[in-house]
C-alpha cells in the first residue's frame, strides 16, 4: 500500500491521509487540510481522487471534502449518524453509509470497517494491509474524548473493548486523527482505556 500522510494546520493538526492503488487512483482518509494540499499531490502522483473515507463527521476531519467531492466527483464514505449537523458535524448528506458487511473494496486495497461509536455516533476504525486507521477513537496510549455532543463514555468503553478483541497482529500500525502513530500491541500492552482501566 503507497500511503502518504498529510497534517491538516494548526490549531488541531489532523492526520489525514491518501492511499494510492496500483490502478493509478487515490483514496482520501479524513481530509481536512486545505483542498489545493490534496489536489496538488494527486496531480503530482498522477492519480485520480475516487474515494474519500471518512472515520467521522467532526469538522476538523472534513474540511476538504466538499470542495474535493465537487472537484473530482470521487465517492464519499461515512456514517449517515455524523452528518448534517452543525456546528461540530458540518458535512452536508453527501455521503454514503458504509458496507453493511464491513467490507470495502477499492482496486485491491480490501478495507475492513468496524463501528466503534463513542465519540460520535458515527465513529468508525478503518484496517487495510496492516494499517489501523483509528481516527479519534483510539490514541497513542489513550482514546477520543467522550464530552463533546453526540459523545457517549459507555459506548467509547464498548467500542474499545471490542478493538481489544480483534484478530490483528502486534505488529499492525495504528494510525490515530491527532497526535502520535503506535502499533496494536504496543497499544493492547500499555494503553489504559483499551485494557478497561477507565479513571
Amino acid at each position: 500500500m503507497n500511503l502518504i500522510h498529510i497534517t491538516a494546520s494548526a490549531p488541531l493538526f489532523t492526520n489525514t491521509f491518501l492511499i494510492l492503488t496500483k490502478a493509478g487512483h487515490a483514496v482520501a482518509i479524513d481530509p481536512a487540510a486545505d483542498p489545493a494540499v490534496y489536489l496538488c499531490r494527486i496531480e503530482q502522483e498522477n492519480v485520480q481522487l475516487t474515494h474519500i473515507l471518512l472515520t467521522h463527521g467532526h469538522y476538523d476531519h472534513v474540511g476538504a471534502v466538499v470542495e474535493l467531492q465537487k472537484k473530482t466527483g470521487a465517492a464519499v464514505y461515512v456514517q449517515p449518524e455524523d452528518t448534517n449537523n452543525p456546528p461540530m458535524f458540518p458535512l452536508p448528506s453527501i455521503g454514503t453509509a458504509y458496507p453493511e458487511d464491513g467490507i470495502l473494496r477499492i482496486d485491491e486495497l480490501e478495507f475492513r470497517i468496524w463501528r466503534t461509536p463513542g465519540h460520535t455516533p458515527g465513529s468508525v476504525c478503518l484496517y487495510c494491509d496492516g494499517v489501523l486507521f483509528s481516527g479519534d477513537t483510539l490514541f497513542a496510549g489513550s482514546c477520543g474524548r467522550v464530552d463533546l455532543p453526540g459523545g457517549s463514555a459507555a459506548d467509547m468503553r464498548n467500542s474499545l473493548s471490542m478493538l481489544s478483541k480483534l484478530p490483528l497482529p502486534g505488529g499492525t500500525k495504528v494510525l490515530p486523527g491527532h497526535e502520535y502513530f503506535s502499533t496494536f500491541g504496543e497499544e493492547l500492552r500499555h494503553n489504559p482505556y483499551l485494557l478497561g482501566e477507565w479513571y
